[in-house]
């Protein structure tokens, strides 16, 4: 992730929507603040489809957020219920995420130097509610998710930064599963985007991944991007060591991980692909955060991720993703695969159909495999027609069913979308389960 730079900002909205670095952009270009709310990426944003009139720049002062909230009723006659498969690290998000979420972002220029340079302080707020008929009563839990200084383009490091505290670090996900498969996010520090030899080169220690890790581990981050690799498209590699001295009392070894990923841009327009393939050993099968520290050089992890967005007509746009994950371990291996879309129809300027189908599967070496699959049907009321527009209103109706396996494997779940698929649920009876209601997300 690109740190701030605040001297000159552009409209909020604009700012707000980016997670991941962009290219640098040309002296025509918009210029765009790396807020990492929402964890929506910069290079997914068409910029038109904005609303400008959201913006709150305030001179040098950021401001920007990120709310989410679903309410509804589920088949059973109780409160709105969600679905995921007992092993998957994900699940399709539309009509699907039974909380209220947000997230605020204050970024503040501190000083500016005559050669380019700047220093500023950025911190985010984030509250959740859990709104699901399975969580006990509507606690709302905040943190401080991010918070930390920068100084960047600095002549020193060509234009690079040197950076400190807890941040969003260069997050890699898929929207329409919030699936994070690349996210070394944590407290720590470094320097990043140094640019040598047309690509950009960075360089983090983090101390912990997030607060209220039970066991801290020091976990090392080198990262390559920006390597030209043919017309729009780039390569990106990364290196993640988890020296064995972080793993105190836990018996398990060092760790390692190592990212490949390829990013092909202006498909279709704004269109993007991003495909990536990982690999870690012991702790390091976190792939680039911090895997379980209790394991040893026997644990492995195989991950392929692929995702597609693509705006195909100004009204019919959609996102594709695919995802392989093999675990092996001395107590048993384990093989997720995850398919899904969603495709968004303007039919006028601000109503449009959504419509998303997901489907997952885990098989473990030992057991019963299991599946779940998940369809929504969305009528919107949004700012504009396209895939990326945003605030949205959406009334769903939300259907899906699993096998025998999946619920037996759910019973227990602490997951309360997990939960909603246990053989001892309310669903029980027949495998299936459906929620209708209202969905409302935005970004400013």
């Amino acid at each position: 992730m690109r740190t701030l730079s605040l001297s000159s900002v552009t409209p909020l909205v604009v700012a707000l929507l980016c997670g991941q670095p962009a290219g640098a952009a040309g002296a025509g270009d918009p210029k765009v603040v790396d807020t990492d709310v929402g964890g929506v990426e910069a290079p997914e944003i068409p910029l038109a489809e904005v609303a400008p009139k959201l913006a709150k720049d305030v001179g040098d002062l950021v401001v920007a957020g990120y709310l989410r909230a679903l309410g509804g009723i589920n088949s059973e006659g109780s409160r709105a219920a969600c679905f995921q498969l007992a092993g998957s690290q994900a699940k399709y998000r539309l009509g699907n995420e039974c909380e209220i979420y947000g997230e605020l972002f204050l970024g503040k220029q501190l000083a500016s130097f005559a050669d380019g340079a700047t220093i500023a302080a950025n911190v985010m707020f984030s509250v959740n509610t859990p709104t699901a008929y399975n969580t006990a009563g509507n606690s709302t839990e905040g943190r401080v998710a991010q918070a930390y200084m920068a100084a960047e383009k600095l002549s020193l490091l060509n234009g690079g930064a040197v950076w400190a505290g807890r941040r969003y670090y260069k997050r890699e996900d898929i929207h329409i599963n919030d699936f994070f498969y690349w996210n070394p996010q944590g407290l720590g520090g470094g320097v990043e985007d140094i640019a040598i030899g047309g690509a950009k080169v960075s360089l983090a220690f983090f101390r912990e991944d997030y607060q209220g890790q039970p066991i801290k581990a020091d976990r090392y981050d080198f990262q390559v991007r920006g390597l030209k690799a043919n017309p729009n498209g780039e390569l990106e590699f990364g290196l993640s060591m988890i020296p064995e001295s972080g793993h105190i009392n836990t018996g398990g070894d060092s760790g390692w991980s190592v990212t490949m990923q390829h990013r092909q841009s202006n498909i279709l327009g704004d269109g993007w692909n991003k495909f990536a393939v990982q690999y870690g050993v012991g702790p390091g099968t976190g792939l680039g955060s911090t895997g379980p520290l209790t394991n040893t050089t026997a644990d492995k992890r195989w991950r392929v991720v692929d995702g597609i967005y693509v705006q195909m007509t100004p009204k019919l746009g959609g996102m594709l993703t695919a995802v392989y994950q093999k675990d092996e371990s001395p107590a048993g291996d384990q093989t997720w695969t995850s398919l899904g879309g969603r495709l968004t129809y303007g039919l006028t300027e601000h109503w449009k159909l959504q419509g998303e189908l997901g489907h997952d599967r885990v098989k473990p070496s030992t057991g019963e495999t299991r599946n779940l699959t998940k369809l929504t049907i969305a009528p919107t009321l949004a700012m504009a027609r396209g895939f990326w527009a945003r605030p949205e209103l959406r009334l769903f109706y939300t259907y899906a069913r699993w096998n025998d396996a999946a619920a037996r494997a759910a019973n227990g779940s602490g997951n309360s979308a997990v939960a909603s698929t246990a053989s001892t649920g309310i669903f029980a009876s027949g495998n299936q389960g459906s929620t209708i209601g209202l969905q409302f997300e935005g970004w400013w």
